[in-house]
Formats: structure tokens, sequence, C-alpha cells
């Protein structure tokens, strides 16, 4: 599975390498992300494992995969993780607008987990 994730990292679609070049380097928001990282069984195409933020950038073959979108995005929120996702057009040529959902994500503040029931006061 890394290996697969470093070929899908050198194979970026313009648009992966512009979000990654606003996301490298903790410059969202403080946030480390990865890009093409494992969370099997899936490749995620962005992730900040601290916020537990997961980015998806789609192209047009997810017009035809929205089925195994849906569940690989269920997959990952029954795992705690958020899941945004944007067509690669829109990162393009809406980039600020992007950003500014990605920010808006990594700032809020998550509501802790319920204790389970035997643990509560």
């Amino acid at each position: 599975m890394k290996n697969l994730a470093r070929n899908l990292r050198q194979l970026s679609t313009d648009a992966e390498h512009r979000l990654w070049q606003q996301l490298r380097n903790r410059q969202a928001c403080g946030a480390k992300f990865r890009r093409q990282h494992p969370v099997p069984p899936y490749i995620v195409d962005f992730v900040c494992l601290e916020k537990k933020l997961v980015i998806e950038a789609d192209g047009e073959q997810h017009i035809e995969q929205q089925t195994y979108d849906e569940k690989r995005t269920a997959f990952l929120e029954a795992r705690g993780f958020q899941v945004l996702r944007f067509w690669n057009n829109e990162i393009l040529t809406q980039t600020e607008d992007v950003l500014d959902v990605i920010f808006r994500a990594l700032n809020e503040t998550p509501h802790p987990d319920p204790l389970p029931k035997r643990e509560r006061g």
C-alpha cells in the first residue's frame, strides 16, 4: 500500500498539486497534512491525522463512482474522520473558497466523545 501511495504522489493532478502547495508545511492553521496517505483499505488524497480531517480532490471519474465514494466516506466517518470532497475544477478555479471551507473545518472544536455508560458519573 505504501508503494501505491508513493506512485499516486508522483502522479498527482493539477488540482491536487495546487491544494498541496497550500496545505504543506503546516500552512493551513498550523495543521500537519499528509498526502496520498493510507487509511486501510483506502488511500486518501490529504489527511490531517491530528484533526481527523480527510480532504478528497475528485475528478470526472467520481461522477460514475458515487456509490463507491459514499461507501468510502461512510467508512472514514465511522472511524471518526470528517471528509471534505471538492471537485478538481473547484480547487483550480475557486481555490480561496475551498481553502476557506478547509480552514473552517480545522478550526471547529469537535464535541468530545461521550463516555461509555459504565464510566459516566
